[in-house]
Formats: C-alpha cells, structure tokens, sequence
C-alpha cells in the first residue's frame, strides 16, 4: 500500500535555518530516505516552494486565482514523501524515522493513497 507522508512545519522556522542548519537537516533526512529505499520503499519525495511562491484555485461560478495558499495555519506544507509499506504501522514508523531527523518542531501526516499515477501516466 502506498502511503503519503506530509511534512507541515512553520516556514518562518525552516525559512531561518542558516545553510549549515538546512544542510544538516537534509543529510539526516538523506539517512532514512536511503534506508527507506534499500528497502524498496521510497517512492517520490518532493521539498515545496515557500507559499508567498503558490497560488490557490478557487471554483465557483467563476474561477479566481488568489495569491498563496488561502489557509489561516500556524504550519504549512513543506513537502511530502511517498511510500510504499505492508501496513498503517509501518508508514507510521517511516514517518517517526523522517522526524526524529528533523530539528524542527513541525507535524507528518501519514494517509493512504487511494490512486498514485507516476510519471504523468494516465488511465
């Protein structure tokens, strides 16, 4: 089962790391993904633009472009990892891995996916 696992942190935190301190994070990061794919589990992991860089597109009658996200949150989405795991349990402890290599204070989401198209491949 594929699970994905959303990283949300304060970007005014992760935004302040020096390069050494951003750096440090991405090589313990770098640990547990190369475990993760040793064990055929890894799938794409994608580290996202800060949101003053997203737009939101709102439907309705008329579809509108808005600047940034649109969401009132204390923690943003910064990026997310997809992996391939037997169980709940075990994307849980892959995510546990992920953050107890991150210095900052932030959250992972982990929730299953329903339908995963690689590459742009279409049904």
């Amino acid at each position: 089962m594929l699970y994905a696992i959303l990283c949300y942190d304060s970007e005014d935190v992760v935004g302040s790391w020096s390069k050494e301190e951003d750096a440090a994070v991405i090589a313990k990061l770098a640990v547990v993904e190369e475990n993760l794919a040793k064990q055929g589990k890894l799938g794409p992991v994608a580290r996202l633009l800060p949101t003053t860089s997203a737009v939101t597109l709102r439907k309705g009658r008329e579809t509108t472009i808005l600047d940034g996200p649109f969401a009132e949150t204390k923690e943003q989405l910064l990026g997310f990892f997809i992996v391939d795991c037997n169980s709940f349990e075990e994307a849980i402890d892959a995510a546990k891995q992920l953050g107890q290599a991150s210095s900052s204070m932030g959250c992972y989401e982990i929730r299953p996916i329903s339908l995963f198209k690689p590459g742009g491949v279409t049904a």
